[in-house]
């Protein structure tokens, strides 16, 4: 696929590279990353549709420009990259937080960052342990061999982010398959008719509690539009659907790649179980090392110089993050995982002011969910070879379909 070429960029093209690749290996990049590697900080590929967009690979730089209001993260602007047919499908529609610029960005964040920060989420630590110990002893009375995900992976972080947001997990069932279909439809359709199946579902909630009020972020986000006049159904819905899928999306895919990778790695997991200190500081190494969201968006919207380039207004430019996670300026020897290093750097949770607002509850959930397993299941391992347990596509949340796992 060609690329136009803009003067002195040969040594910066990758003319046949279409972004996302899939994987080979599930905590790895793709092979073919390694050329843009090898280009400096910022290359040109290619999207799905043909259309050509700035791929950035360096760490120092990937920081400067997700901090730069210069670019911006507004799906509706025409000139925001789509990576997939199916994001462009969605593109028309207001995508809360994630999607929005500020003034109305902030204002979003501002509803529900009490509720993520590190004491409310250090209050439920105890609740997340015993929804963890739950499924454990489950999946142990049923005797091996198990699917990690669908029996602690799933379930730990979809229970919690219902209890959070005050989604009844009874209907789990029916949100997680949805969203889903959402990250993953095939087709355009597709995408749409599982978005709208479940902000039908989130409106008709707040509707609920609207004139039956609990005790959950629901209730607070409801309580504090009606304070300062009306309540916007739809804004809430929106908010809502977006901390639903990615509390647990995101995390549910962390937990059961991460539990693979020190698995692949039994050094790195013996220093862990002799020394749980090092347990936060190795969450951290995990999210650089598998950089589960491979790829944050933004467009231009004014000209930017980085490097010896200038990104103009109206380009799209995606941050790689399995490639800026990976930089060898930022990371003494990026491609290894390594338990004891200071990692705290990477840009997992992004960079900015959309940085992840629910990085505090994430990281609790995964030091949780590893101590519980590799404590109180040491024998636990793969039940399959690693080349063949089934793992997500590009384009999406990169994870684990399933994990047969034996003990």
């Amino acid at each position: 696929m060609e690329l136009p070429e803009e003067p002195g960029a040969r040594a910066h093209t990758s003319r046949s590279l279409v972004f996302p690749a899939d994987r080979e290996c599930p905590y790895e990049p793709p092979p073919d990353y390694g050329r843009l590697r090898e280009q400096g900080p910022l290359s040109r590929v290619a999207l799905h549709d043909g259309r050509p967009v700035w791929v950035v690979t360096g760490h120092a730089e990937a920081r400067a420009l997700l901090a730069d209001p210069r670019l911006s993260a507004d799906r509706q602007n025409p000139a925001f990259p789509h990576p997939t047919p199916r994001d462009a499908a969605l593109s028309s529609q207001v995508t809360p937080l994630v999607g929005v610029d500020e003034p109305n960005h902030a204002r979003q964040r501002r509803l529900v960052l009490p509720t993520f920060s590190s004491r409310r989420i250090g209050a439920m630590r105890e609740d997340i342990r015993r929804i963890a110990d739950g499924l454990l002893d489950t999946m142990l009375e049923q005797g091996p061999p198990a699917d990690l995900v669908a029996a602690f992976a799933q379930p730990l972080p979809s229970m919690v982010i219902c209890e959070l947001l005050g989604v009844p997990y009874a209907d789990h069932d029916f949100f997680e398959s949805r969203s889903h279909r959402l990250l993953t439809a095939s087709t355009a359709a597709g995408a749409e008719r599982a978005r709208a199946e479940l902000e039908g579902y989130l409106r008709d909630l707040v509707m609920t509690r609207e004139a039956d009020p609990r005790d959950a972020l629901l209730d607070d986000l409801i309580a504090q539009q009606r304070a300062q006049g009306a309540v916007d159904r739809d804004e809430l819905a929106g908010i809502a659907l977006v901390l639903l899928i990615a509390g647990h999306e995101t995390t549910t895919n962390m937990i059961s790649l991460g539990a693979l990778a020190l698995m692949e790695h039994p050094g790195e997991l013996a220093e862990l179980r002799a020394d749980g200190a090092l347990l936060p500081g190795a969450v951290d190494e995990l999210l650089r090392f598998l950089s589960v969201a491979d790829g944050l968006l933004r467009v231009a919207v004014a000209d930017i110089p980085v490097a010896d380039r200038v990104i103009r207004s109206g380009d799209g430019v995606v941050m790689a993050t399995s490639l800026v996670n990976r930089d060898a300026r930022a990371f003494a020897r990026p491609d290894v995982l390594d338990v004891r290093r200071s990692a705290a750097q990477h840009i997992a949770f992004g960079h900015g002011v959309h940085q992840c607002l629910g990085q505090n509850l994430a990281r609790a959930e995964l030091e949780i969910a590893l101590t519980v397993l590799h404590t109180r299941v040491p024998t636990l391992a793969p039940n399959l070879p690693t080349d063949q347990v089934p793992f997500k596509p590009g384009g999406t949340i990169q994870g684990l379909l399933e994990f047969p796992v034996t003990w």
